[in-house]
């Protein structure tokens, strides 16, 4: 699962390549974590909009205090789970995550590092998401997971569902079976860029949000 990416170009470059006319700040950091602030591009009336949501669906589960924080579902595995295809289904509650990198943790417990990965070519991209509005935290976005390409395998086997500007449309526009056909495909692995660092995963100067990703 992902549970970091970055989003590092001004609001104005974002506007401009996703084709948004009024382009808005956002409150989100360079460095997006589950259950914090993240940009988003959707859809209303006809027009592409840029909106800071928290990253992740709020989840209680059993046995949770009631005034515990719930837990953030960042990842969406399965379109096809009654969890998420009454939203899939439906072009209006799909949207487009902008990111310029995404990371996942690599090495041995206690010790992991960030193992970085772009587009090749793509300055900015996008992640194929889902979005709707939370009671406990308003509006609230989640990306789509599929199986990893051969690039991304030597560290992890899930992936985020990429997208190429040309494919933008069909993701906020197309058919639920439009959006399954993005997460049963494999992304070209020729383009994907990884770079290993020795940062670790988990920075001691931050609390991280725990993530919870749904199965």
């Amino acid at each position: 699962m992902c549970n970091l990416y970055t989003e590092r170009l001004s609001a104005a470059e974002v506007a401009a390549h996703f084709r948004v006319a009024n382009p808005v700040m956002s409150n989100a950091g360079d460095e997006v974590y589950p259950g914090t602030p993240g940009l988003v591009v959707r859809e209303e009336a006809g027009q592409r909009i840029m909106q800071s949501m928290t990253w992740g669906f709020p989840l209680r589960l059993k046995g949770m205090s009631p005034t515990a924080k719930p837990k953030p579902v960042n990842n969406v595995a399965d379109l096809a789970k009654p969890m998420w295809k009454g939203l899939a289904a439906k072009p209006q509650w799909r949207c487009l995550i902008p990111l310029t990198a995404f990371a996942e943790a690599e090495g041995q417990k206690g010790a992991k590092t960030r193992t970085w990965f772009n587009v090749r070519g793509q300055p900015i991209f996008a992640w194929a998401g889902l979005w709707r509005v939370s009671d406990e935290w308003g509006p609230v976005y989640s990306g789509v997971m599929t199986d990893c390409n051969e690039a991304i395998r030597p560290v992890h086997d899930r992936m985020p569902v990429l997208l190429m500007p040309d494919e933008y449309e069909r993701w906020l526009h197309g058919s639920f079976d439009d959006a399954v056909a993005f997460q049963d495909r494999r992304f070209p692995d020729e383009l994907i860029e990884m770079a290993r660092t020795s940062e670790l995963w988990v920075k001691k100067k931050a609390a991280v949000a725990e993530a919870s990703s749904l199965l």
